[in-house]
């Protein structure tokens, strides 16, 4: 069984490495043609120094480039399962705001960590057919940290969390609903803002019905991404009043590893360097 998963990791590794591969190249085959049809003098030394891609081309056909985020090529096919647990000895606070992310995720369930370690929760999502993995943690009793692990390949994604206020510290707060939610994300449009969309997106069912008065929001603003959970009630005509049932957080994306969470020698994806120099709002704009 370790040797099957780890070939097909492997296959799919090598897949994943040459879309990669094609997709520099279309980006430098497209930075090619924007230079010579505007007659631009501004062209990466790299590209006009590569005497092979200029040869090439004449002989370049657009194409359509494949979906990179493979592993969530079945989005919407079939309904997620997802596990929820904590970190070893969890605080109260912890073990409530477990809780009530359970009641957030349709279809989901919630284990007590004991003392299982990493690899045996990983062998018993795959055996159980999970497609997601989530791991809260916390520092001296406030929870800092949530990590999504997608099965059976891939990708690891960690953020971490801030702002987190557990439902009962929300005032008038109304009653929790299981319905599936409807969908709102916002301003996660870079080619890493939509990686981190598919991520959050694959944890809930893809079709909720049109009757469903719950809606959950992703709201990115500054590389911090609020959630926020409602409920709906129309009073008369088109009006509609909400509801905040909680919980609230913010997440913001520290990491994106290509394997699952045991992997610890994945390859990664794409980390926060908060010390170096770099753009603000990553993942909304290119």
């Amino acid at each position: 069984m370790l040797r099957k998963t780890a070939r097909e990791r492997r296959q799919y590794l090598h897949a994943r490495m040459q879309q990669l591969q094609e997709a520099q190249l279309h980006e430098k085959r497209s930075a090619l043609k924007r230079a010579i049809q505007n007659d631009s003098q501004n062209l990466r030394k790299d590209i006009r120094d590569d005497e092979k891609l200029n040869a090439d081309l004449k002989f370049d056909e657009s194409a359509e480039l494949q979906d990179m985020d493979d592993e969530y090529r079945t989005l919407g096919e079939k309904e997620p399962k997802v596990l929820i647990t904590t970190s070893r000895d969890p605080s109260t606070k912890l073990s409530q705001f477990a809780k009530e992310f359970r009641l957030l995720i349709p279809n989901s369930q919630r284990i007590n960590r004991g003392n299982h370690v990493v690899a045996d929760i990983a062998g018993a999502c795959r055996s159980s057919e999970i497609s997601d993995l989530i791991l809260l943690h916390e520092t001296r009793g406030k929870p800092d940290a949530l990590v999504i692990s997608h099965f059976p390949y891939g990708p690891t994604v960690s953020f971490t969390l801030h702002n987190v206020t557990l439902r009962h510290d929300i005032p008038n707060v109304g009653n929790v609903s299981e319905a599936y939610p409807n969908l709102i994300v916002e301003n996660l449009s870079s080619k890493l803002g939509r990686r981190t969309s598919n991520v959050l997106k694959a944890l809930f069912p893809a079709s909720p019905p049109s009757t469903s008065p719950r809606v959950i929001t992703f709201n990115n603003e500054e590389d911090y991404i609020s959630f926020r959970n409602h409920v709906y009630v129309r009073t008369s005509g088109k009006e509609v009043e909400l509801a905040e049932v909680g919980p609230r957080f913010d997440l913001r994306l520290y990491e994106i590893k290509l394997g699952t969470i045991e992997m610890g020698d994945a390859d990664v994806e794409w980390r926060l360097r908060p010390y170096q120099r770099h753009k603000k709002g990553v993942m909304a704009v290119e």
